[in-house]
């Protein structure tokens, strides 16, 4: 699968893998000066590239576990989920799940971008469901 790509004007950083095993390519913040994001705020901050990829693919953007454990900073929405249409800019969607300021600063690496196949669902609208062993069992149904 191949993936285009365009560089912007305030990127100085392609998105890559950091190692052979690597499922994620890193990206970075395409910003010119820092950005401090005090406790629970949220930002969203701009990575200088833009993607193409084919339609059966989408792009999705995941925290980094070293952000995530060290100081809080997490995605906003869990996971982003990249369109194989959008043409923007891919953004990152960031909060600051801690009790302490954190500071972002150009170039650092914010997330990290998975490429993976899509299926599309076909819907089949039906009276009844079928039976299962868990049926309407919920949260915690299942135990601890």
């Amino acid at each position: 699968m191949k993936m285009k790509i365009t560089k912007m004007a305030h990127n100085k950083f392609l998105p890559e893998y950091k190692t052979e095993g690597s499922s994620g390519m890193d990206l970075y913040a395409a910003i010119e000066k820092p950005i401090t994001l005090k406790p629970l705020e949220r930002v969203l901050v701009p990575t200088g590239i833009k993607i193409e990829i084919p339609i059966e693919y989408e792009a999705q953007i995941r925290a980094r576990s070293g952000l995530s454990v060290k100081h809080g900073i997490t995605l906003i929405n869990a996971v982003g989920t990249v369109d194989a249409d959008y043409r923007g800019e891919v953004c990152v969607g960031l909060v600051n799940l801690s009790n302490e300021e954190y500071t972002i600063n150009p170039d650092d690496r914010i997330a990290q971008m998975v490429i993976a196949k899509v299926e599309k669902a076909q819907i089949e609208v039906v009276t009844e469901l079928s039976e299962s062993k868990r049926g309407e069992g919920g949260f915690g149904s299942t135990g601890f």
